[in-house]
């Protein structure tokens, strides 16, 4: 026969809380319900700092923008600069050597005017042979530029006319006018390379 204290059964403890999950309220620990003031205030007292970085790192892009736009507009002007200088260079290049080449030119007819006058010379005194020689020469330098001056009948003008011989008379208008050409002259490209020695008369 079992003793009144050995069908006495001990109370059961009570077993420990589980621990909350991430994210959950802990046991016992208020829950922050929707619109309460005091839920995310962390979130607004970080959010004020966080637009102020914002600006202050969109007006240090601008500044630079604005730094690189005005370097950008130094250099073109820069470039416009050298390109206007190098084209007046090469044009004044180009004018020289257009110059030197036309005056080499002229200083190669001026060396033949002794050839064609003496071409003109045995033509007068009867060398047909000649002549065809002398008009193909003249012929080809007329195309480069030449002209040859034979003022017989002109009035006189001094810039291209040199008057070696004079008779006396007057003209029509009362000016002198030649009479006679002893010596042919040359005009090379608008520029009288020699003038044409006459007689004139008046």
């Amino acid at each position: 026969m079992s003793s009144p204290g050995e069908d006495r059964v001990a109370p059961e403890e009570p077993a420990a809380p589980e621990p909350a999950a991430p994210g959950e309220p802990a046991p016992g620990e208020p829950v922050a319900e929707a619109g309460d003031p005091a839920a995310g205030t962390e979130e607004a007292d970080v959010a004020p700092g966080g637009n102020g970085g914002v600006e202050e790192a969109a007006a240090r892009i601008e500044a630079d923008l604005d730094a690189v736009l005005r370097e950008r507009d130094e250099y073109l002007e820069a470039l416009r600069r050298l390109q206007a200088d190098f084209e007046n260079y090469r044009k004044r290049v180009v004018r020289q050597q257009t110059e030197h080449l036309e005056h080499a030119a002229a200083g190669l007819v001026e060396k033949l005017l002794p050839a064609l006058d003496a071409a003109d010379a045995a033509v007068a005194h009867g060398a047909d042979a000649v002549a065809p020689v002398l008009s193909a020469l003249l012929d080809v330098l007329a195309k480069e530029g030449l002209e040859r001056l034979e003022p017989d009948g002109e009035p006189f003008d001094p810039n291209e006319h040199e008057a070696v011989a004079h008779e006396p008379g007057e003209s029509d208008d009362g000016g002198s006018v030649v009479t006679e050409v002893l010596r042919v002259g040359y005009r090379w490209k608008g520029r009288v390379l020699r003038p044409a020695m006459v007689k004139v008369r008046g």
